[in-house]
């Protein structure tokens, strides 16, 4: 089982290593593509770093920021100035995470919403989730759920049903290497989807893998035990390929404070986590970031 951490690196960071430099949209409009370069290419040079960082510290999991590229839906890749240095240095990082033997995936926001019922958000939905698999086609890595792009399903918009079948009929617009990335996480919320949801109305008709996050389950169950709902998203993951989960747990509790959401992040773990003879990957949820990995109460 291997333990890993979101986009940032408290440690790094500290120091002015980051992957997320962005922009505002009237930036952006000011700016244009030159600063949209000069961003990008720190941003993959930082990157760098932290996959050498990850690698000494033994950290074989990581998910990438989605704001490597700014506003990187307004433009082709080779209409950045320094695209021929960013794409060396995309492979290169690509070669890296592999003989480092570390699995780099996504998470966009939550703004990529498949199941919309409006076509000019399912039309940029699919444009963004297609410039994240080209990311990881510029690392060279073969399309897979390993590289997994997880997104949540979007919202129910008061039928889930409809939901779930708008979601699957907009999946197969998305490009092929796309297709191949992606998987479905659950979400916190009963009026949305749970695991017992996804594996009926989305892994039954298309067959993406579902992410199993432990913190959403304690929120929507499904009328399922967290053992039975983790057994049921393992198997819908392809043979060969690890199972990847989610883990966070209650601010609230950790503070002792009652008006914190009860869906907000702990800064560290402090429990014991349950995998009921399962070896899945699983991405820590945590504030601290790397250092909830090295935290780790038990």
């Amino acid at each position: 089982m291997n333990l890993g951490y979101a986009c940032i690196n408290t440690a790094l960071k500290s120091g002015g290593i980051f992957t997320n430099r962005t922009m505002r949209r009237k930036t952006f409009d000011a700016k244009g593509l030159d600063y949209v370069s000069d961003l990008a290419l720190q941003n993959v040079k930082d990157l760098e770093t932290h996959i050498h960082w990850n690698n000494e510290h033994g950290i074989k999991l990581f998910r990438l920021s989605s704001q490597i590229f700014p506003w990187m839906e307004e433009y082709e890749w080779s209409d950045l100035k320094d695209w021929d240095e960013i794409s060396s240095r995309m492979l290169d990082i690509g070669k890296l995470a592999t003989e480092s033997g570390q699995r780099l995936t996504m998470h966009p926001g939550p703004y990529h919403c498949l199941a919309s019922p409006t076509p000019k958000v399912v039309e940029r939905t699919i444009k963004g989730l297609n410039k994240h698999a080209e990311q990881f086609d510029m690392m060279g890595f073969e399309p897979s759920n390993y590289n997994k792009i997880n997104i949540h399903v979007g919202g129910a918009y008061g039928d889930k049903k409809a939901a779930l079948k708008r979601f699957c009929e907009n999946f197969e617009l998305l490009g092929d290497s796309t297709k191949k990335r992606l998987v479905i996480e659950n979400d916190d919320s009963p009026n949305e989807f749970s695991v017992k949801d996804l594996f009926d109305g989305i892994y039954q008709v298309i067959g993406i893998p579902i992410t199993f996050d432990y913190f959403h389950h304690k929120f929507n169950t499904g009328n399922m035990t967290e053992e039975e709902a983790l057994k049921m998203a393992a198997i819908t993951w392809p043979e060969g390929i690890t199972q990847c989960c989610h883990y966070s747990e209650s601010r609230r509790k950790e503070k002792l404070d009652e008006s914190i959401r009860p869906q907000a992040h702990s800064d560290i773990i402090y429990e014991k986590i349950q995998t009921y003879g399962l070896e899945p990957d699983i991405v820590i949820e945590a504030k601290l970031k790397e250092q909830a990995i090295f935290k780790r109460i038990i």
